[in-house]
């Protein structure tokens, strides 16, 4: 850090560029939620900003747990009520897989229930139910999201 000439401080752009980049040069905590119906129809949003099939899902919020962020965005996104989280299906760290910023994702399979209605309508566009049959091509998923839903089906658990 740049030293102030008069003093032993820092300057206060430096402090301020040096906090800068502990914020934005560690990767951001997040998740996504693959949510499961009784019914065992999977529940996916479409995102405005890329208009994509998606899982719900997002960023953790500061002394926020993982359960906690799972049952906010949940709720935000879907209108969905958590049950119980099945199972982890992977956690996602690659640099590169999320093109906004380096995240760390920590996916989980839950069990949900309530009906489908979307809350973020600035993020989401449309929440729906698809059978397994049925779900959208992954090519037409945002980011990663179509390989972690395909981890999930394939009975995965990933590190990456």
């Amino acid at each position: 850090m740049k030293k102030n000439s008069r003093n032993s401080f820092p300057t206060r752009r430096s402090l301020r560029q040096f906090i800068l980049g502990l914020i934005f040069r560690h990767p951001v905590p997040g998740t996504s939620i693959i949510p499961i119906l009784p019914d065992g129809r999977i529940v996916l949003i479409r995102r405005r900003d890329t208009g994509q099939w998606a899982l719900p899902g997002g960023m953790v919020n500061w002394r926020e747990d993982i359960p906690r962020t799972i049952r906010r965005e949940l709720a935000e996104e879907t209108g969905l009520q958590l049950v119980k989280i099945r199972n982890l299906v992977g956690v996602y760290s690659a640099p590169d897989r999320d093109p906004r910023l380096h995240s760390i994702c920590v996916v989980v399979a839950a069990e949900v229930r309530g009906e489908i209605r979307v809350r973020d309508k600035l993020e989401i566009s449309e929440a729906k139910a698809f059978r397994a049959e049925n779900l959208p091509r992954l090519e037409e998923f945002s980011y990663d999201n179509g390989q972690q839903l395909k981890n999930y089906l394939d009975g995965v658990t990933v590190l990456r």
